[in-house]
Parts: C-alpha cells; structure tokens; sequence
C-alpha cells in the first residue's frame, strides 16, 4: 500500500507507517506546500497512492465528483499525533486493504472506522467496528 500523506498531517507519520511495512511519503516531500486539495489528488491518483488526511475536503472532493479514485483516509481525532493513534490507524489499513486498493474513503475516529467505497453513494457506506 502506497500512502501519500495531506501537510496537514506531521511527517513522522512517514517513519511510523514505514516502520509498519506501508510506503509512505509526506507530500512536502513531492509537491508544492500550499498546493490545492485536487492538485494532491491528482497526483496520488496519477502515482497509485492512497492520500492520508486530517482533511474533509478530499472527501468532498470526491463526492461532488463521482470519481472513483484516489482513495482517501481521512484521520479524525484530538491528537493526531502516530504515538496517539498511530496502532489505531496502522490495524485500521490493515483491515481495509482490500477496500482501499479498490477505491474507498474511510474515515478512523478513536472509537470507530467508517468505510465508504467509491464512487460515494448512499448503498456503499457501512460501519466497521
């Protein structure tokens, strides 16, 4: 699993994720800092990544769209910090591997996992506990 993580996100999720058996990448690392959403997007499209995000937008990004990729996991939580959640989120994408090489928006809170596969509609969404 290739992940591409939003600047809203602290790079040390990258040594976290690496250390985790993910590739990862902080996109300060490959674009522009104050590049739009869709620019992301767009690239971790164009290179098979999976964009990690605190980030809503992408979310949106993909609904008013209809498109069927990237994937996008979008972390929801006080401390975003990888010593926080960082065992949260790895066993989460372990979980959801599959989904998420297929096209999915899941969103991981502290207490629970949302997944919804893309395209977004409404038959799609489920809870994963």
């Amino acid at each position: 699993m290739r992940l591409l993580l939003d600047i809203n996100l602290s790079p040390k999720w990258v040594a976290t994720l690496v250390d985790s058996g993910f590739e990862a990448v902080h996109w300060s690392a490959v674009g522009n800092v104050s590049a739009p959403d869709a620019e992301i997007a767009r690239y971790a499209e164009s290179e098979s990544m999976i964009v990690m995000t605190n980030d809503l937008d992408f979310g949106a990004l993909l609904s008013a769209s209809g498109d069927s990729g990237p994937s996008v996991v979008q972390i929801r939580a006080g401390d975003l910090s990888p010593k926080a959640i960082g065992a949260l989120v790895v066993g989460a994408l372990r979980q959801m591997e599959q989904e998420l090489a297929d096209g999915a928006l899941v969103t991981i809170e502290p207490d629970r996992a949302r997944l919804r596969m893309l395209p977004i509609l409404r038959e799609n969404w489920r809870l994963i506990d």
